[in-house]
């Protein structure tokens, strides 16, 4: 059996990953570390829950702390889409680095550059940053890239679905031609190979899939349901279900903010996190989730990227989203760590082509939960489109 020992980490990093609890590595860390500790640079596919964060921060905590020198300018640069997954990252760097003398530094846009700035002042071994705010202040001169030795790119598929393609290529123009390259992303489409082949040095490739041998089990089940019912199902789960703790996906940042007070109408408190929530309404809405003193997150998935919450026993996509690889991030969210989860999915007429895609990419269907506001089907199974009558409407069969 594997264990940190057997991957050569040193004394200090396994005395904080023993205070931490944590005794066997994931399949991706007993991958990746050994490769990263020899210099390689790593092509790697893997979702939230494999442990993919310590896979690359304990190997690069090592490297760093065994040529450790004073440097005002970062030596390791971790780039991340969200202000959620930079600070979740830092955090991370933070509890397996107690026993080594390295400052880490971590950035995102949001909130005042002031408190930032004083900490760059005083040098860091480590930054971590979200790209925008990290190209603010290179072009302020707050930050020179001239001294780092390691990049990672961490949910790079996230990265370029929010259009940081060029802030990355950009990015990537500051720092020295000899580094070790990093990239993690979720998915591997075309656009991700291209940018890899692009960053990486004869990478070593790793592709993960959440760890199966916890034999958890995720109950899914998809719900047809018109637009404007919605609201009433799940208010209606979650009293009916009893349900404790979910996390809820909507489309759009409009659509979230709007359901949080339809909910609270029905007497169901939830908050919302998107883009358009101030850093400080985000973080505390994420810890109040996260210690059970909020049992509902409603969050688009650009927000969500970074919240890695335990014991979450309902994931519900309120919106079917339009990616199908985004419904696997997304259910991924529960049955973790050794506990069975559920997954459900209200689709309206309009997002059926969604829903299609959705089971032909994963190559099996959905299981159809019955509930109080099910469709009425016409004769033959046909259900109208818009909800209306009369003789023209167009139709669609649910099969």
């Amino acid at each position: 059996m594997t264990t940190f020992k057997s991957l050569k980490l040193t004394k200090p990093i396994l005395r904080a990953l023993e205070n931490n609890g944590y005794n066997q590595p994931t399949p991706v860390q007993e991958q990746a570390i050994p490769q990263i500790l020899a210099g390689r640079d790593i092509f790697g596919s893997a979702r939230t829950g494999t442990g993919k964060t310590a896979a690359f921060a304990l190997p690069l905590i090592q490297l760093l702390s065994s040529k450790q020198r004073f440097s005002k300018h970062p030596r390791a640069l971790v780039l991340a889409p969200t202000r959620e997954l930079a600070q979740q990252i830092s955090d991370s760097f933070r509890t397996y680095g107690q026993q080594a003398r390295l400052r880490q530094v971590v950035i995102y846009g949001g909130v005042s550059q002031q408190a930032q700035v004083v900490s760059l002042r005083k040098g860091c071994d480590i930054l971590v940053a979200t790209p925008g705010r990290l190209l603010d202040l290179i072009n302020q001169k707050y930050i020179s890239l001239h001294s780092v030795e390691h990049l990672v790119l961490d949910e790079a598929d996230r990265m370029l679905d929010m259009g940081f393609i060029r802030d990355i290529q950009r990015i990537c123009a500051y720092l020295p031609s000899e580094r070790q390259s990093l990239l993690f992303s979720a998915t591997l489409s075309p656009d991700i190979k291209k940018l890899a082949a692009t960053m990486l040095t004869q990478p070593v490739s790793i592709e993960i899939e959440p760890d199966i041998s916890l034999d958890t089990y995720t109950r899914e089940q998809v719900f047809f349901i018109d637009k404007a019912s919605k609201v009433k199902l799940l208010g209606h789960l979650i009293r009916e279900e009893q349900i404790e703790r979910s996390l809820v996906f909507t489309r759009t940042r409009r659509g979230a903010d709007r359901l949080v007070k339809a909910l609270a109408r029905q007497g169901i408190m939830a908050q919302a996190i998107h883009g358009d929530k101030s850093q400080s309404q985000r973080l505390r809405a994420l810890k109040q989730f996260k210690t059970n003193q909020l049992s509902m997150l409603i969050a688009t998935d650009i927000a969500s990227r970074g919240i890695d919450v335990q014991s979450l026993s309902h994931v519900i996509n309120y919106d079917i989203p339009e990616q199908t690889e985004t419904y696997t991030h997304r259910i991924g969210r529960t049955a973790r760590a050794g506990q069975d989860g559920t997954a459900y999915s209200f689709c309206s007429p309009d997002e059926r082509n969604y829903l299609t895609d959705i089971q032909k990419f994963r190559g099996e269907s959905i299981p159809v939960a019955e509930h109080p506001f099910t469709l009425k089907a016409r004769p033959g199974g046909e259900i109208p489109l818009n909800g209306k009558t009369g003789k023209r409407r167009r139709m669609r069969r649910y099969n």
